[in-house]
């Protein structure tokens, strides 16, 4: 999938429904949706627990909170990409910590054009976490590949009194000989004497 034919879900706690406004209008469905839309930070963190969702934009400060800790663990804890949207006053003091945990950061007021800009910035940022998390999981998969066949090697070692690199072999040699992959040995080896 190309990634401009993409659809990125959004989570805008805000209580100003000025600027709800102006962002709901201002972004395509087509590349934006669902736009969940919270007004406090306690409703923000429950939707997080229900779902995820690639960007999380926080107009702060909000009836319950700053919104500055909430950016910090999701920024941390989830792959969403966070952008907060704070007065200049707090902007300064707040830039350093909340630019080392990888979040972004607009000054407040700001315009709709610059925000666009700022998601362009996001999509990209979203995109190589994509990337990363596909990276990942392709290592977590081999590594379970080799957990399963290091498992079926202590098998073959124990039951049929193999040394480790006649098992390794044993392995190697059926799954070329029954175009299989080791894994599916591993597995037939662990059913007949696991």
């Amino acid at each position: 999938m190309n990634f401009l034919e993409r659809v990125y879900s959004v989570l805008l706690v805000s209580a100003s429904e000025n600027l709800n406004r102006h962002l709901l209008q201002s972004f395509p469905g087509h590349i934006f949706s669902p736009i969940n839309t919270v007004r406090n930070i306690s409703i923000a963190k429950r939707a997080m627990l229900e779902k995820s969702f690639d960007f999380v934009i926080i107009n702060s400060p909000l009836p319950d909170d700053t919104g500055l800790r909430f950016a910090i663990d999701v920024a941390n804890n989830h792959n969403s990409i966070v952008l907060i949207l704070m007065d200049s006053e707090k902007y300064d003091e707040s830039f350093d910590k909340l630019v080392k945990n990888g979040v972004f950061i607009l000054q407040k007021p700001t315009t709709i054009s610059i925000i666009r800009i700022a998601f362009d910035w996001m999509i990209s940022a979203r995109e190589r976490i994509r990337r990363a998390e596909k990276k990942t999981l392709s290592i977590e998969e081999k590594m379970a590949e080799i957990r399963l066949v290091n498992r079926a090697k202590w098998l073959l070692i124990s039951e049929l009194k193999m040394t480790e690199p006649d098992a390794h072999r044993y392995i190697e040699k059926s799954a070329m000989d029954n175009c299989v992959s080791r894994k599916h040995i591993a597995e037939e080896i662990i059913k007949t004497y696991g």
